[in-house]
């Protein structure tokens, strides 16, 4: 048998008055949660359609097209080919380094080719990842420290540090090649007589140097962000314990801007991973300077879908790079949660 249910449970007022009715507790809460969570999706939709159009459309385009053979003549009967499924065999020939053969098949990419540049490629643009983050980290730490010192001229100081990042990379390169030409104002100024784009180890260094110059300003920027989020109370504690200098920013400043230093590194190594146009301009990628970038951009004026291949391969390159990258920092967010946690109990 079904149970009515009563009216609303009335309170009735210790002194007297109107009494208290006691509705369902909850319901209003959760319809205004509801109506939030409607209102938020209707908001986040024009952005993520946009998101979908410029950003998964081009990566879903250009995986689907890697798995297609481009056009061109076919090297055993001579005539053109529209092409057709290729399968793995562009990621294949790729890594394993494989061009057609005349007659058929494949065979070892002989070398100056673009398909013999790709684990050289690979090489260079570890090597720039590796050597210009290492520089500008280490550049980027000692002038954000500076700049969290009170000093007369301090927001001067700030704005002129980010001048050298405000500037277009194109621009930029486009200035250190002036600097490093033969007759530029780097052989005049230390009086040397250095071919900078002439030869692989000073292309290199020109590229670093030109590149460190650049983007040590952003490295500065987030690491004194993370510097000023450092309680002024905590130096000072530790200096009247006693604690040195050196004592101070090994235990204090290095753990407490971890976090920024760390998303800092992760930002600029995941843009170094895809430097284009910096070593473009200053050398086109001769004397060993040839990133996986411009390997891309060289292959798309041979055939689409083998550029779109090899983007492919550097796009999980820079993905896997991330994913260790965030690996690294959650792990230590979770020790660091559950050390808190077994302090407290």
């Amino acid at each position: 048998m079904a149970t009515e249910l009563g009216p609303t449970p009335v309170k009735e007022p210790a002194s007297g008055g109107t009494p208290i009715h006691h509705g369902p507790k909850g319901v209003g809460e959760d319809n205004a949660i509801a109506s939030q969570g409607r209102w938020a999706s209707w908001l986040l939709a024009p952005t993520i359609v946009a998101l979908a159009i410029v950003i998964v459309y081009p990566i879903i385009s250009a995986i689907v097209m890697s798995f297609q053979k481009d056009a061109g003549l076919d090297p055993v009967t001579g005539l053109f080919t529209a092409g057709g499924p290729a399968g793995f065999s562009n990621y294949v020939n790729w890594i394993f380094q494989q061009c057609a053969a005349p007659g058929g098949g494949t065979m070892a990419c002989p070398p100056g080719t673009l398909g013999s540049q790709f684990w050289s490629a690979t090489g260079t643009t570890f090597y720039f990842t590796i050597v210009t983050v290492t520089l500008e980290t280490i550049l980027g730490f000692w002038m954000a420290i500076i700049m969290a010192r009170t000093f007369r001229g301090r927001s001067l100081v700030r704005a002129a540090v980010l001048v050298p990042w405000a500037i277009p990379t194109a621009v930029t390169a486009q200035l250190w090649l002036f600097i490093f030409a033969f007759e530029g104002i780097g052989n005049k100024l230390f009086n040397t007589t250095i071919l900078w784009t002439g030869s692989e180890i000073p292309a290199r260094w020109a590229v670093i140097i030109a590149d460190t110059w650049k983007t040590t300003p952003f490295m500065a920027l987030l690491i004194l962000a993370g510097l000023q989020m450092i309680p002024a109370e905590v130096y000072e504690a530790a200096k009247v314990d006693g604690a040195s200098a050196w004592q101070r920013f090994r235990m204090i400043t290095l753990p407490l801007v971890k976090p920024a230093l760390m998303v800092a590194i992760l930002f600029r190594t995941l843009d170094a991973l895809r430097m284009f146009d910096l070593p473009y301009i200053l050398t086109e990628g001769s004397n060993n300077t040839t990133t996986l970038s411009i390997l891309v951009v060289n292959q798309i004026r041979q055939g689409f879908n083998a550029a779109a291949a090899l983007s492919t391969i550097t796009f999980i390159i820079i993905f896997i790079v991330a994913f260790i990258f965030v690996r690294f920092l959650g792990a230590n967010v979770v020790e660091q949660q559950t050390g808190a946690g077994k302090g407290k109990k």
